[in-house]
């Protein structure tokens, strides 16, 4: 190694302050260092170097070896080593890179330092080989003067040290944190308590013996109780206090609880405070005076593990509200998917059952919440009357329990009964029923949560029946919801991801089949291409209320699209949008209506709405209201699918629309049904009688054409004008003259 004067003289500087008794040097462990290099030389040289040398005021101890296999046989043998030197290139040129894995990944030693030494780096670039293995220090062997190989391994072993520091105390704490996977059971304190044994014996240096952790009783039982033991005591956990045998324990475990101190005469006890008043006390026998900062060292300890205590009751709490019912102390519906989980085990003849009070909030609207929760007591007894003891109960909906027991308790008829006779809640009788989906166990291919949802769909369906009803799950009823949901979800994702469209069809004059607007249709293209039909996923999205984005997102590209007509000189082309009950419901409709007419520049005499007759007649109030609004706007409203459901005249009258259309079953029927005909032709002079404009939908045949128009009917649209179609293919189908086929 190159002599380098000034960096020695560095060395004596910064070594000199850790310099101590060389008398003492033997009564201490030094630190390890194992040099792996096949020169002989390099060995020597070190060992040389760094003789007399102490690093964080221990010496060094260096071993030796000189190839990478006897570095393995060495490595095996000899644990705590803190630093290995190691070079390169020895027996091949990368045997010590592949000692560097065998250290860490076979031996499994995170700790120690690996510091590569080579005098032919071009055989190991520096950096790649520091990304490539877990090394700590490269250097060659020409750069290593005393100075700075002492400086190396000053730096690792002071990474080593740290390293089995926080390794030993994590294994101080290791119980502790096991334990708090066990809080949801009574055992979890235990656990706990048993992980403060161990700590404290191993900062005390002693051997868990001779410890015992005390706790105020629970509720009114005022005795002190063992909670952890260790060594002689450990059989005493559970037991009382005054079980102890030993006089001087027992004495000074009360002592510390009542005085709410440590005690450290006659053995030492701790005192653990808790903010519920139930604070915990642990004696152990040092065997020996603790000094001022033993002391300082246990009340650090003792603060610190209160708060543990306190961590581990209050999770205790909260997993008791994870998994019960507060108020009707059930289990909750978290911890009935546990009773289903093991119940699945063995489902010969057990059934499951969702029960949901009808009408409930309407209870809690007219007689507050505290009457309803008395209600569900008093449901809750009988039920546990009638279906016995065997039945397990939970609460899985604010007004939702469910049951799960043997079949011939738990049965639709079974609870049918309980709710025949009325309730006596607070003087007042009230008659109450239930809606129930059940499943047999071993009818159903569900585990868990999966179960519930199959009840959940059973349930459903008895409510769309009539509620007070029974329904028992079927594997077609869950294959029915769940490819609903399924598709429910492709939509939302074909939505979010622009595969939702709008299509035009043209609607002519019957007349002379000129061109006079065109309905605005959606269409979805799944990913894979394959288009799903609109009577399938429009329902979906009216039930979902995904209806109320995609429609704002059909109007705002129709009136766009509108815009774009009247552009191109088509000055009285009409657009026609469908509109869904629930859009005219959502109270951002007309703002939506009125922006998308702004932002576009549209007037609002070229755009018609369209809603259904059964719409008009489910919420007469409503829809006259928003029409009232939309007429306002100066849009033209049209009934679509007129004929099919059982609008009066009058009520006809008040809705104010301008046009009404004829269905295409209407349409169809009529060239073969005088019923059909009859229909038809109602519906024309209806129209005409009221001035208003009819159009028919789904002409298909020249002879529809001159049918409808033999009856009246002004306009039309279907494919013997036009197919739907993109917008660019609308804008040149409107440069060609009207033509029929």
């Amino acid at each position: 190694m190159p002599d380098e004067e000034g960096d020695d003289d560095l060395l004596e500087f910064l070594d000199s302050p850790e310099h101590a008794d060389a008398n003492d040097a033997h009564l201490v462990h030094p630190w390890r260092v194992l040099i792996v290099d096949d020169d002989g030389d390099v060995h020597k040289a070190t060992e040389l170097a760094m003789q007399g040398l102490l690093v964080e005021g221990l010496p060094l101890s260096f071993l030796h070896a000189t190839s990478a296999a006897e570095a393995r046989q060495v490595l095996a043998c000899e644990p705590d080593l803190a630093v290995v030197l190691l070079d390169v290139v020895m027996e091949s040129e990368d045997a010590g890179l592949q000692l560097v894995r065998y250290i860490r990944e076979e031996l499994k030693l995170g700790a120690v330092r690996i510091v590569l030494r080579t005098g032919q780096p071009g055989y190991a670039p520096e950096i790649e080989t520091v990304q490539a293995y877990d090394i700590n220090d490269y250097k060659t062997k020409s750069e290593l003067t005393r100075t700075r190989l002492y400086t190396v391994l000053t730096a690792a072993i002071r990474s080593y040290r740290q390293i089995c520091a926080l390794e030993a105390n994590r294994r101080g704490l290791e119980l502790i944190v096991d334990a708090s996977t066990e809080l949801s059971r009574l055992r979890g304190l235990h656990r706990f308590a048993e992980g403060v044994v161990t700590q404290l014996c191993a900062m005390l240096g002693i051997l868990p013996e001779g410890l015992v952790c005390a706790q105020v009783g629970v509720d009114n039982d005022a005795e002190v109780r063992v909670i952890a033991a260790a060594g002689q005591y450990s059989g005493m956990i559970n037991s009382p206090l005054s079980a102890v045998q030993i006089k001087t324990v027992r004495e000074r475990l009360q002592q510390c609880l009542e005085q709410r101190q440590n005690i450290y005469d006659e053995g030492t006890c701790l005192y653990f405070g808790m903010s519920n008043g139930r604070p915990m006390a642990a004696w152990v026998d040092v065997g020996r005076d603790l000094s001022d900062t033993d002391q300082q060292l246990l009340r650090a300890f003792c603060s610190n593990i209160s708060v543990g205590f306190e961590n581990v009751v209050l999770y205790g709490q909260l997993l008791d509200q994870a998994y019960n019912d507060q108020l009707l102390h059930l289990p909750n519906r978290n911890r009935f998917v546990e009773l289903l989980d093991k119940n699945l085990k063995d489902p010969a003849d057990v059934t499951l059952a969702l029960i949901d009070i009808d009408d409930f909030s309407d209870i809690n609207d007219a007689f507050g919440h505290h009457f309803g929760d008395q209600v569900l007591r008093a449901v809750v007894l009988r039920l546990g009357e009638a279906l016995g003891l065997n039945t397990a109960m939970a609460r899985v909906g604010a007004d939702t329990f469910g049951l799960l027991g043997p079949s011939e308790h738990v049965s639709a008829d079974n609870i049918q009964r309980v709710f025949l006779e009325p309730f006596s809640v607070s003087g007042e009788r009230l008659q109450l029923s239930a809606t129930t989906g059940l499943v047999r166990l071993t009818e159903s291919a569900a585990v868990g949560s999966e179960l519930l949802l199959d009840a959940q769909i059973a349930l459903k369906q008895a409510k769309s029946q009539h509620r007070g009803s029974s329904q028992y799950f079927s594997s077609a009823m869950g294959t029915d919801a769940r490819e609903r949901f399924k598709l429910l979800k492709g939509l939302r994702a074909g939505f979010e991801e622009n595969r939702l469209f709008v299509v035009y069809q043209p609607q002519v004059r019957l007349s002379d089949a000129k061109a006079i607007g065109a309905e605005a249709l959606l269409r979805w293209r799944t990913e894979e291409g394959n288009f799903v039909p609109p009577d399938q996923f429009i329902p979906l999205a009216e039930k979902s209320g995904l209806i109320i984005s995609i429609g704002e997102f059909v109007l705002r590209t129709s009136c766009h699209q509108l815009k774009r007509m009247l552009d191109l000189g088509h000055e009285d082309f009409r657009m026609c949008v469908n509109v869904s009950l629930a859009q005219f419901r959502h109270p951002g409709f007309m703002e939506v209506l009125t922006s998308a007419l702004r932002d576009t520049g549209v007037n609002g005499r070229n755009l018609e709405l369209e809603i259904t007759e059964s719409m008009a007649m489910e919420d007469t109030e409503l829809v006259m209201h928003i029409l009232a609004d939309i007429k306002h706007c100066g849009v033209s409203v049209a009934i679509d699918d007129f004929g099919t459901g059982f609008s009066s005249l009058s009520h006809l009258r008040q809705l104010d629309v301008d046009r009404l259309k004829i269905d295409r079953a209407f349409v169809r029927e009529a060239q073969t049904s005088s019923a059909g005909s009859t229909i038809a032709q109602m519906v024309i002079n209806l129209g005409r009688g009221l001035n208003l404009t009819v159009i028919a939908e789904g002409i298909e045949t020249e002879e529809q054409r001159q049918q409808l128009l033999e009856l009246g009917c002004h306009e039309g649209q279907g494919y013997l004008f036009a197919r739907p179609m993109q917008a660019d293919q609308l804008e040149r189908w409107m440069e060609q003259p009207a033509a029929l086929g």
